[in-house]
């Protein structure tokens, strides 16, 4: 199968937050791709992480955003076609414990990240990764779109909102001329999938519950997300670099990318069919007072689905199945099947007729 016209071949890409769930994930895709990656960020903040635990040829350089020599001097080092950026401090939790760490590196990190890119003249294309919650959350029963209102109650969701006011600066400032670097912006949703151990997040949670032989207290079960396997989402990154690479002027702004509407749920449903797949699950409701989090969010994807022909591939019942897959073999084996799902989700997204895929 040909992928993303196989633009990436032999690109040079800077992709930072490579160590995170999302970034090791993009790295072992853009391996398969055939482009040559440097992965820049912090060490993996847990144990496991699933960038120690997968094979590939990506060169790692650790460092902090926040540090712009140091930034400026990978990029001049790297001297990249096209820059994702997935680094960030992105857990809504912790940005009430640490909220100076979440608007440093949100908002000043990115800043570092799109000053080196301009003092750069390789760099061609930037994908900036923010998330749903930069909108100003109302509660409402329907999806956000991409020129609703920015906001944020928590530091997490605000310094995100704020990372995009510094995108589109750049953008109208810097970037505006026909020959200039083009710079989007991507949003997505509840990411689940195998190898994500980061805290205060429900399927980590789940696992490290089963590990320990303990039920998982569970703080909102009726709350409302977009899931989403990380593979839907980073298609979208991917189809978005791959028409900036092209110079498609219309793709450099910003994009939704969530799972189709009917595979929002709530937290509870969620619990319930991954316990189909792992009898081992087990949790109860909390009992005290949560610092406030978002109850119901939604995204509406239309922009991407007409502009970029760019659609999700698993549902959310197939996307739970290959989470708890890939979970389930790490704790029997230690070993992972990243690569292996990546191939069996090819096959889905090319009989899926997805734009993306040429068989």
């Amino acid at each position: 199968m040909k992928l993303f016209g196989d633009i990436y071949r032999g690109r040079k890409v800077l992709l930072t937050g490579h160590t995170g769930f999302k970034g090791s994930w993009l790295v072992a895709w853009l391996t398969q791709l055939g482009a040559e990656v440097t992965g820049f960020a912090l060490v993996p903040s847990t144990s496991p992480a699933h960038w120690s635990l997968i094979d590939t040829s990506a060169t790692d350089i650790t460092g902090d955003i926040r540090d712009a020599q140091l930034v400026q001097d990978v990029i001049d080092r790297v001297q990249p076609d096209i820059v994702f950026h997935l680094a960030a401090q992105a857990l809504v939790r912790r940005s009430y414990r640490e909220p100076l760490d979440s608007w440093s590196t949100n908002v000043m990190g990115t800043a570092n990240i799109l000053e080196a890119c301009r003092a750069t003249a390789s760099v061609r294309a930037v994908v900036v990764i923010t998330t749903d919650k930069v909108y100003e959350n109302n509660e409402w029963p329907w999806g956000y779109r991409e020129v609703d209102r920015l906001g944020g109650h928590d530091p997490y969701s605000a310094s995100k909102a704020a990372s995009e006011l510094v995108v589109d600066s750049y953008r109208k400032s810097f970037w505006s001329r026909d020959d200039a670097p083009l710079l989007a912006s991507a949003r997505a949703g509840n990411v689940i999938g195998g190898g994500d151990w980061s805290e205060d997040r429900l399927v980590p949670d789940l696992v490290r519950a089963v590990a320990a032989g303990v039920s998982l207290e569970i703080r909102s079960p009726q709350s409302t997300r977009p899931w989403q396997h990380v593979l839907d989402c980073l298609s979208g990154y991917l189809l978005l670099g791959q028409r900036l690479l092209s110079g498609d002027r219309a793709a450099a702004v910003a994009w939704n990318f969530g799972p189709a509407p009917d595979d929002n749920r709530t937290v509870a449903e969620v619990l319930k069919d991954l316990q189909t797949h792992w009898e081992q699950l087990k949790w109860h409701s909390a009992n005290v007072v949560q610092p406030h989090e978002a109850n119901l969010l939604y995204l509406d994807c239309s922009k991407a689905h007409a502009q970029l022909s760019w659609r999700p591939v698993w549902t959310i019942t197939k996307s739970l199945a290959m989470t708890a897959q890939w979970y389930k073999y790490h704790h029997s084996t230690g070993t992972v099947i990243t690569d292996q799902q990546l191939q069996h989700y090819f096959e889905a997204a090319r009989d899926a007729g997805c734009v993306w895929v040429e068989a």
